[in-house]
């Protein structure tokens, strides 16, 4: 037998801690407020610690309520969809993958077509931004190390090259030598550090200083900067392979690096043994090893 404290009181609890009210969370719940209180009080001493702070006319969560809050909500979103797969059959059908929006839009989405060839049965939503009401099967991550407690895989290693516009070739054989404009993508608010990597890796880092430029938050910004002739980029050579071959962008240099980031699947434990999982996981081992 597992121990868990009666799951009505979990329920009470997770209603109380998203309206941080008795009194609200007895109305969503269709309960008395005496009700909501005696539940949260017996789960409170069951686990030896108080969940919420009593001040006057609100509450706050202490560090030990938002820790079960969190927990809850996702245990909670799992329960949901589980049972609604069973309900549903159509829905066991569904498979829902987060994606990064750059990844998706270059790499995935025209790849697409064999996937839904392979697998009519399936039922296919990418999504680029994580919601607390979907249950993602499968995750693909930009990213460096594997992610705790999840199944992770390494798919691929960023192939970072040097491009520019064809307009600009001739300044970029002499970028050491005049004060061209470098364009910067931001992960997390950051600068990825990919000029840095490459002037290392050229034997350019003491004479090219990699902190000037321009700076954007999508790959797909730069890329467009880059055809527009607005400066030089470092970039993933698998992502730009349509304007490689149309010649919208050229390499000017030999010099490639190779990571240290690039792209991981990830998958919560109790989502892979599922038929849907295995076969776009399959597929997408296949797809990636078709490229490298």
């Amino acid at each position: 037998m597992r121990a868990l404290p009666p799951l009505n009181a979990l329920r009470v609890f997770e209603a109380a801690g998203k309206q941080l009210s008795f009194t609200q969370a007895a109305h969503v719940l269709n309960v008395t407020q005496g009700a909501v209180s005696r539940q949260i009080k017996q789960l409170e001493d069951y686990l030896g610690v108080p969940l919420f702070i009593r001040l006057h006319h609100r509450l706050e969560l202490t560090d030990a309520g938002r820790q079960l809050l969190s927990k809850l909500e996702q245990s909670f979103n799992l329960m949901e969809g589980a049972v609604q797969e069973l309900r549903d059959p159509n829905q066991r059908q569904k498979l829902n993958i987060l994606v990064p929006p750059t990844y998706a839009t270059r790499w995935l989405a025209p790849r697409l077509s064999d996937f839904h060839h392979r697998f009519r049965e399936l039922e296919l939503s990418v999504q680029d931004q994580a919601n607390d009401q979907i249950i993602f099967d499968c995750q693909i991550r930009f990213g460096q190390t594997a992610r705790p407690q999840h199944y992770s895989e390494l798919l691929v290693l960023e192939q970072h090259i040097a491009v520019c516009a064809p307009q600009l070739l001739e300044q970029a054989r002499h970028l050491e030598q005049e004060n061209h404009n470098l364009l910067h993508i931001l992960h997390q608010g950051k600068r990825l550090p990919v000029w840095d990597n490459w002037l290392q890796a050229a034997g350019l880092l003491d004479r090219i200083d990699p902190a000037r430029g321009m700076e954007f938050s999508t790959l797909d910004q730069v890329i467009n900067a880059v055809k527009g002739g607005a400066g030089f980029a470092i970039i993933d050579k698998q992502m730009i392979s349509h304007e490689l071959a149309d010649g919208s962008l050229i390499q000017f240099s030999d010099t490639e690096v190779s990571g240290p980031a690039g792209y991981w699947l990830d998958i919560v434990n109790d989502r892979q043994g599922l038929a849907k999982v295995i076969h776009f996981t399959d597929w997408l081992r296949e797809a990636t090893l078709t490229i490298s």
